[in-house]
């Protein structure tokens, strides 16, 4: 297990339409270089923006951001979102084939060392002869990480991927995004899903009002997280049991 943070979050502020409400507010964390952390927390707390800073989708307003020790600001912004790789909520395959997705990231690719790459994802090598805007959500959204891995990512960024999927394919790209984890590419997860969390996460970070509530392993939510985070765990319970989003 790697000891060592990945990303280090320093005073980072990140402005929202007025001074009085940003999206992140002085925000000071590390993220480790190892297994899955889930950020969670109440919608419009920031936690979309905080992954977007990992690779300058967003550029903070103040503070600062280290990748391996690294000022992101002072990366090449292609060369870091290589090395950032991120799926977002809705998958986004490019119009084409399988094929032609793998090789947008990397030119061309082999259709061998495509075929594994697939493989990783769970998909049949038969995939690359398909056209991708017609698969399935669940298909798409593997193909889109597919895709990320194709530039062999030091990490990957994961907003919500699977809001837009059915409880089989959400339980697939789960165990998926655990095999990538346990092969040391580390992960940092979006969800509004607690369930979810207790599934996936080592490491848990929960953000109010676009501040740290909390950061810690998942048993320290219910042992040591402060007050407000468990107002919260138990209204997003509520929600769930109301099946509410």
């Amino acid at each position: 297990m790697d000891p060592r943070p990945l990303f280090e979050f320093e005073a980072v502020r990140v402005d929202g339409r007025t001074a009085a409400a940003p999206r992140l507010d002085a925000v000071s964390l590390t993220v480790p270089a190892h297994g899955i952390t889930v950020v969670v927390g109440p919608s419009g707390a920031g936690k979309s923006t905080l992954l977007r800073v990992c690779n300058r989708l967003d550029v903070p307003d103040a503070g600062t951001v280290r990748l391996d020790g690294q000022d992101t600001a002072t990366l090449d912004v292609l060369a870091l979102r290589r090395r950032v790789g991120m799926v977002f909520q809705q998958p986004t395959p490019f119009p084409g084939t399988v094929r032609d997705n793998l090789q947008v990231a990397q030119p061309g690719l082999p259709d061998a060392e495509a075929a594994e790459i697939l493989a990783r994802c769970l998909l049949d090598p038969a995939f690359l002869d398909r056209p991708a805007t017609e698969l399935s959500g669940g298909e798409q959204q593997r193909v889109c990480l597919a895709r990320t891995l194709a530039t062999k990512p030091d990490v990957l960024l994961m907003d919500e991927p699977t809001s837009a999927l059915d409880q089989p394919a959400t339980l697939g790209l789960e165990r998926l995004a655990r095999r990538l984890a346990d092969d040391d590419i580390p992960i940092l997860w979006v969800s509004h899903d607690l369930a979810q969390m207790a599934r996936i996460a080592d490491h848990v970070i929960v953000l109010i009002g676009g501040r740290v509530a909390h950061v810690g392993e998942p048993a320290t939510l219910t042992s040591t997280a402060p007050p407000a985070v468990r107002d919260f765990l138990g209204g997003a319970a509520t929600a769930e049991e109301r099946g509410e989003p």
